[in-house]
């Protein structure tokens, strides 16, 4: 199984958009089972002052991850860049993730890591920052890191994205990644 992550929790966010070309691409070249989780669309209360005890975490929380982070094989971050790294819900999420099953959770797992900016940089820094974190939980990081910039002038006005290289470079970036 690959769960893509929408790293943002900002409603509406461009993050999201560029999580669901990777979901519908990546269906379209595997059989396994994709999933698609956007950190904007799942409950929040497992973030309280007692969240790093395993018996305080909350069902939604538990839910989650069975669902969507130990079955998975690998990830795709999509974070956003947010005060030149990626946004604080990413971190607190794997955090929380960590206290139950940490193991089983992350261990000897495979990542892609995708930056997505307004910026020039396309959050190169924060994956950096991602990629830290990660090797530190025992994920394998993919070595093809795609940095997506200006995303404003990648789509158009309904907002769907339209510029033919960054679509053939997500695309041979999935390609790939399937066969790490």
């Amino acid at each position: 199984m690959i769960t893509i992550i929408a790293g943002s929790n900002r409603k509406d966010n461009e993050t999201r958009r560029f999580a669901q070309y990777y979901f519908e691409f990546l269906k379209s070249k595997t059989d396994q089972t994709v999933k698609l989780l956007d950190l904007s669309e799942i409950e929040h209360d497992w973030f309280h002052s007692s969240m790093y005890a395993e018996k305080e975490q909350t069902s939604s929380l538990t839910n989650i991850q069975d669902e969507f982070m130990i079955p998975a094989e690998k990830f795709i971050f999509l974070i956003s860049e947010y005060n030149g790294s990626f946004p604080g819900v990413v971190k607190l999420f794997i955090d929380a993730c960590s206290i139950r099953a940490y193991t089983e959770t992350y261990g000897g797992k495979k990542a892609a890591l995708v930056g997505i900016a307004s910026g020039r940089a396309g959050n190169l820094r924060g994956m950096d920052h991602l990629s830290d974190i990660l090797n530190h939980l025992g994920t394998v990081i993919f070595p093809n890191k795609l940095p997506i910039s200006t995303i404003e002038k990648l789509m158009n006005e309904e907002r769907e994205i339209v510029d033919k290289v960054t679509l053939k470079a997500i695309e041979s970036q999935i390609v790939k990644f399937l066969d790490f």
